[in-house]
């Protein structure tokens, strides 16, 4: 089942045709690797076993960040070019990547980039991106780019609210509410499980591909205040929020916090792992 799960504030749940705040993310380039957590071990073991893939395949990667799923993948031997809009991110994925000679990062849009004249890939993949790319352009482009039989393969990480989350997430609606960044729909969201399947609908509905598999992984992070403002830091909405806004909010985090004997909160992560094969 492909969950997409909205995280608690309005700014951070645009569509996919809304591409303002993607060019947020390049100011966060320092802090979003450690920040933002790793996608499940399994969730790459999956890839592997639904695509067919085996290094040293070469893997095409939109919109690759500071390369937090570029990484495991190329410590397993693969090729990979990287796509990435932001030059501080695209700078830091250069610093960490700097040990595989294989992998190399383009600073573009996946939407302006022009791939060198015959280049096709086995599999292209983007992880927490695939929703700021243009929808008139990634899904033809996307399937030029792949090789017959080749894969299209999209996951993201988001905030999950499954039976039991962490009160917290409720009490400080009220705040997001006070500051005009509410979630829209009813309180709190449905869990993991029960969410609808856009991704797969969308795959289906482009025309270029057909739903090989997906798949739901629900793991849970423990954060301190301050390791969960500097997650916070890395999200479109909370870096494009007008600063006495954030400022409240931070400290009404900080607030509650404090209160709790170990300081700490609980944040549930979901991602969905979903493939198209080309048609």
């Amino acid at each position: 089942m492909q969950v997409t799960v909205a995280l608690p504030h309005r700014q951070d749940r645009i569509m996919s045709h809304d591409l303002r705040l993607r060019a947020t993310f390049d100011r966060a380039a320092a802090s979003y690797q450690d920040a933002r957590p790793d996608y499940p071990e399994e969730l790459y073991s999956d890839l592997l076993a639904m695509t067919g893939v085996t290094p040293p395949a070469h893997l095409l990667e939109v919109g690759c960040g500071p390369g937090k799923a570029t990484l495991p993948l190329a410590r397993m031997g693969f090729r990979i070019t990287a796509v990435e809009l932001g030059d501080a991110l695209a700078a830091e994925a250069r610093r960490r990547l700097t040990d595989f000679s294989d992998v190399s990062v383009i600073t573009s849009s996946f939407e302006g980039w022009q791939p060198p004249a015959g280049a096709h890939f086995d599999l292209l993949y983007a992880a927490t991106a695939w929703k700021w790319v243009d929808p008139e352009v990634k899904y033809a482009k996307a399937a030029a780019l792949l090789a017959p039989g080749g894969h299209l393969a999209v996951w993201n990480a988001d905030h999950a609210m499954p039976a039991g989350f962490d009160p917290l997430f409720t009490e400080i609606q009220k705040i997001y509410e006070e500051i005009g960044e509410g979630h829209d729909g009813p309180w709190p969201p449905p869990p993991p499980e029960d969410q609808s399947d856009p991704m797969a609908a969308e795959f289906e509905a482009c025309g270029y591909f057909a739903v090989a598999g997906t798949k739901l992984y629900v793991w849970a992070l423990r954060y301190t205040a301050e390791e969960y403002i500097a997650l916070l830091d890395t999200f479109s909405g909370h870096i494009a929020m007008e600063p006495a806004k954030r400022e409240h909010l931070y400290g009404e985090i900080r607030r509650r916090l404090a209160a709790r004997p170990d300081g700490r909160l609980t944040r549930h992560w979901s991602a969905v792992l979903t493939i198209g094969r080309r048609l």
